[in-house]
């Protein structure tokens, strides 16, 4: 008896393991498919923009609008994207996205007020560290090094 159930644990683990994939290769599967690296990469030059024009104080209301916007669009682009197969992952990008969408709204309503560009700014600067972390996190997960 002791022996049949043995056998019947094993089989029954070995079975499981034929249909199951490594989180790195499943990792690996949601980069590509989710064009990780380059919405990534967008992401990045987005919040440059927004940063460069938020600093201006003689930019206008309408170029607020227009980097923010696209900042915004993008950053709920990749929100789309999640989850990832790794929770840590999803945990940080979705805190990222949060917190760089947060401050593409405030970008948008800012206008000319100073504190509120500011405000934008602290937004985009702590979602920007979350990223960065995110990145290593999705590289480490996926097992690159990119």
């Amino acid at each position: 008896m002791i022996k049949a159930l043995a056998t019947f644990l094993v089989a029954g683990l070995l079975l499981s393991a034929c249909g199951t994939e490594s989180e790195a290769k499943a990792m690996a599967g949601w980069e590509s498919q989710s064009s990780f690296h380059s919405n990534t990469s967008t992401l990045l030059g987005d919040l440059r923009h927004s940063a460069i024009v938020l600093e201006d104080a003689s930019s206008s209301a309408h170029e607020l609008h227009l980097v923010c916007g696209v900042l915004v669009t993008d950053t709920e682009a990749a929100n789309a994207a999640l989850p990832t197969p790794d929770a840590q992952s999803t945990s940080l990008l979705s805190r990222a996205y949060t917190d760089i969408g947060g401050g593409a709204n405030t970008c948008f309503a800012a206008g000319a007020s100073a504190s509120r560009r500011k405000k934008a700014l602290t937004y985009l600067q702590k979602g920007l560290g979350e990223l960065n972390e995110a990145i290593v996190r999705v590289g480490v997960a996926g097992g690159s090094s990119r």
